[in-house]
């Protein structure tokens, strides 16, 4: 079965980096395109980025709120693909999920400090 199991979340100053990783199991990893989603308390989730898959040259597209500080990576040896955020500011704060396909891990928590 799918499994996406998300770490790197925690406490974080306003200005400060962070990166998350998101580890899969139970389907051809580098087949499928990864993509980040964050939930804020109180709000729809919402797409953050993604990085397509090895057969799409690993393209990688983004949110217009997130461009230009965050980015993605992949690890296709490892299964795990990165969310790396830079300039973290409150509004950040948010549960961040990773998703592939239909299927969405639990989510790690990140908590930007003013």
């Amino acid at each position: 079965q799918v499994e996406l199991v998300e770490s790197g979340g925690g406490l974080v100053q306003d200005g400060g980096s962070l990166t998350l990783s998101c580890v899969a199991s139970g389907f051809t990893f580098s087949e499928y395109s990864m993509k980040w989603y964050r939930q804020a308390p109180g709000k729809e989730r919402e797409f953050v980025v993604g990085i397509g898959s090895r057969e799409c040259g690993h393209s990688i597209f983004y949110a217009d709120s997130v461009k230009g500080r965050f980015t993605i990576s992949r690890d296709n040896a490892k299964n795990t693909v990165y969310l790396h955020m830079n300039s973290l500011t409150p509004e950040s704060t948010a549960i961040y999920f990773c998703s592939s396909n239909v299927f969405y891990g639990r989510g790690t928590p990140v908590t930007v400090s003013s």
